[in-house]
């Protein structure tokens, strides 16, 4: 079939043609816009599951509902930095992702509190790019705000955040701050994250917070704030069940005209356990191996195959080969294990060391994303899959 007509979507973050399975979370998301809206609040959220199951395109999803009521939206990579802000972590990141929404609010004829969210946008920007202007087109000289440059990030991203926030307001809507890949912000940038929602419930602000991440992103807030686990609304994102994988195969097909057999759906939802990532990819596979109007069983096979060999190369081998040697030969040992997690005593047994030797290469895997802690003395993948790729590989 055509290629170029091709509606499934692998990669990270793209949006799939057919956003299956998630309804529960984005309907959960529109009442918060509702409730702020209204003048209510409502609880932040935090995803958190393995690689690969819809996290970011979930929390994409969240952004554009945002955006489509006229809402000022700041979504952003924890650990990544942004444009003039990078290095400047999450500081960075937040500042100037607001930059562009601002400017497009930025007129003469704006409400008071939209011009004082332009100064102490302004301030903020200063706070970590002393090199670096702004110009909102203007007149800033009668009106407050401003003082966001503390050096204090807690009490910076809270101004930023309130006095955003209300000049929002000002148009019917609210301020969305979306993190993903939160789990990589450090104990500072998590703590004023959970300072900042804290804040905005118990104050009324229009605001609504989302944060994205692996699996130990509860863990890790918790840490940085004790009432973090109060704080938050935890929706642990996982595969999809069955149905949800049929329609998210199905349907975009369905929209080009184009028809799945029974057996060739089943073969696929089966040989993906149901991750978006895996459906999108050997979707493609499937489709750009079949021909006419019709994606047959063996059509599926090839397109497996095929999908599976990708993954392979990309998915898989580009977390592999970021991995040391001394690394592999960690994640080997926990390869028998499959993705239910290996005790850190297990692995050194299968190494024949003492757990204590192999506490760098694991705080290294963590650090690199290939690991997490499920709980004490557990190691996990975070990529489902991975253990079956590594008993693959031909043995160093």
């Amino acid at each position: 079939m055509d290629p170029v007509a091709n509606p499934y979507a692998p990669g990270a973050g793209r949006t799939p043609a057919a956003l299956a399975g998630r309804d529960r979370q984005r309907e959960a998301w529109r009442v918060g816009l509702d409730r702020v809206e209204r003048g209510r609040t409502a609880q932040p959220v935090v995803l958190y599951g393995l690689r690969g199951v819809g996290k970011t395109v979930l929390l994409s999803s969240f952004r554009s509902a945002a955006a489509q009521r006229g809402w000022v939206v700041a979504q952003v990579e924890a650990g990544a930095g942004s444009g003039a802000g990078g290095g400047a972590g999450l500081r960075g990141a937040v500042g100037e992702a607001l930059h562009a929404p601002l400017v497009d609010r930025a007129r003469p004829s704006a409400g008071r509190r939209l011009l004082t969210a332009l100064r102490t946008a302004l301030s903020f920007k200063a706070s970590y790019d002393t090199a670096g202007t702004w110009n909102f087109g203007v007149d800033l000289g009668e009106v407050g705000g401003g003082g966001a440059d503390t050096g204090v990030l807690e009490a910076d991203l809270a101004k930023l955040v309130r006095d955003v926030a209300a000049g929002a307001a000002e148009d019917g809507g609210g301020l969305a701050l979306l993190v993903d890949e939160a789990q990589d912000a450090t104990p500072a940038e998590l703590a004023a994250l959970c300072a900042v929602a804290h804040a905005a419930g118990q104050q009324d602000w229009p605001v609504l917070v989302a944060l994205a991440g692996l699996p130990s992103l509860p863990r890790v807030l918790a840490e940085a704030k004790s009432y973090a686990e109060r704080l938050f609304v935890y929706e642990r994102i996982e595969q999809l069940p069955p149905d949800a994988a049929v329609e998210a195969l199905v349907a975009p097909a369905v929209a080009e005209g184009v028809h799945w057999t029974d057996g060739a759906v089943e073969l696929v939802v089966a040989a993906t356990g149901g991750y978006p990532y895996f459906l999108q990819q050997f979707g493609q596979e499937c489709w750009n191996e079949a021909e006419g109007d019709t994606i047959a069983h063996a059509d599926a096979r090839v397109g497996a195959a095929r999908g599976r060999a990708a993954l392979d190369d990309g998915f898989f081998r580009s977390r592999w080969d970021r991995a040391t040697g001394a690394e592999q030969a960690y994640l080997r040992a926990m390869a028998p294990d499959g993705d239910a997690g290996t005790p850190s005593g297990e692995v050194a047994a299968r190494l024949g060391r003492k757990v204590a030797s192999l506490g760098p290469a694991r705080a290294s895997l963590i650090a690199k994303g290939l690991v997490y802690a499920p709980e004490h003395g557990v190691v996990a993948f975070t990529v489902p899959g991975m253990a079956d790729f590594i008993e693959r590989q031909p043995a160093g």
